[in-house]
């Protein structure tokens, strides 16, 4: 029986089994996840068809980018439809097409900028865009740094630096930012996400999180919310402490949390439970899709037990259908304006 999460307004049902694959295909880590305007769900993978293009009921319409990138790591959809795709693997963004055709490369192909410099790229992660469509790209791995781009990919500035003070960074895995231009970073092993000005001006931070690995801009443009994807722990000493995650928190503007799915009880395979939430993305009718990183997170998560091959097919890609409470709330459907709707993500 797939399960349900969250409380009030905040319940999704778990759709057990939704990507529908053809036969023989593996997804294996879902990187990151866009939906277009269509509800159409771009999945941003690293298996052998990096881009992977399903229909919002699971079945699948096309992939492509086979050849093209080199290991998915992060995944942005503008308003026009145009995807973001940033490969940590050869250094690089790239705009495309909903087919896959590259509009802009930022970054040079298998050509890393030194471990630390500052200097764009060293394993970028992820992709934002300003209201005024400026670039901001989270390079995060080999780099602390947060570069802005003009939005046919001239730099403009860059602002970061490792360490744990405010500004600096332990691993920038994650980028979004708002209708007002705010810019909120994924400061994954500092454990919280920092809070900036269009330019870059440290303003706050959100904390009381765990290891924040996806951050995902929604709820329209008035009131803006945020749901996070939490990694659980990635250490021995405390592999099987309670209520660290994988999870999902949803919160508002300010950081204050409304909601929590799920990561009481560590990962699983069970309906309800997460392995590694690393990208997110929100559909029309605020139904939500959830990738997971699940092959390279399973022997941090489950040392002493061989991977199940479903976790290289479907498992690391889950979606959840929110639930109406017709007592208090009308169903969000696919008439609601974007801007009106609480979990739209255009």
């Amino acid at each position: 029986m797939s399960a349900i999460l969250g409380s009030g307004e905040h319940r999704y049902r778990v759709v057990d089994n939704w990507a529908k694959l053809p036969d023989g295909w593996q997804l294996t880590d879902v990187a990151s996840v866009a939906v277009d305007s269509k509800d159409r769900v771009y999945v941003f993978n690293r298996g052998a068809h990096p881009m992977v293009v399903f229909d919002r009921d699971g079945n699948f319409l096309r992939s492509w980018g086979e050849r093209l990138f080199s290991r998915a790591h992060g995944l942005h959809i503008d308003a026009d439809d145009n995807l973001y795709c940033t490969d940590d693997g050869d250094h690089t963004v790239r705009k495309c097409t909903t087919d896959g055709k590259v509009l802009l490369t930022i970054g040079v192909p298998e050509k890393p900028a030194p471990f630390m410099s500052g200097d764009p790229f060293h394993r970028c992660t992820h992709t934002a865009l300003s209201p005024k469509g400026e670039i901001y790209v989270s390079d995060g791995y080999g780099n602390a740094r947060i570069h802005k781009f003009t939005p046919d990919g001239k730099l403009i500035k860059s602002w970061g630096a490792p360490g744990t003070d405010p500004g600096q960074f332990n691993i920038v895995h994650n980028i979004v930012a708002d209708a007002d231009g705010w810019v909120y970073v994924a400061d994954r092993e500092n454990h919280r996400v920092q809070v900036f000005d269009g330019d870059g001006k440290y303003e706050t931070q959100w904390n009381n999180l765990h290891r924040p690995c996806a951050l995902c801009c929604c709820g329209g443009i008035k009131n803006p919310t945020f749901v996070i994807g939490e990694l659980g722990p990635a250490m021995p000493v405390n592999r099987k402490v309670p209520n660290l995650g994988p999870r999902l928190s949803i919160v508002d503007a300010r950081g204050k949390r409304i909601a929590r799915l799920s990561g009481e009880d560590g990962p699983g395979l069970a309906s309800g439970k997460f392995l590694a939430p690393h990208g997110i993305a929100l559909d029309s009718r605020g139904d939500m899709y959830v990738g997971e990183v699940g092959v390279t997170d399973w022997k941090t998560n489950f040392p002493d037990e061989d991977m199940p091959e479903v976790v290289r097919t479907t498992r690391c890609l889950q979606k959840l259908e929110r639930v109406a409470d017709v007592s208090r709330h009308r169903r969000i459907s696919s008439d609601t304006p974007r801007d009106e709707c609480p979990f739209s993500t255009r």
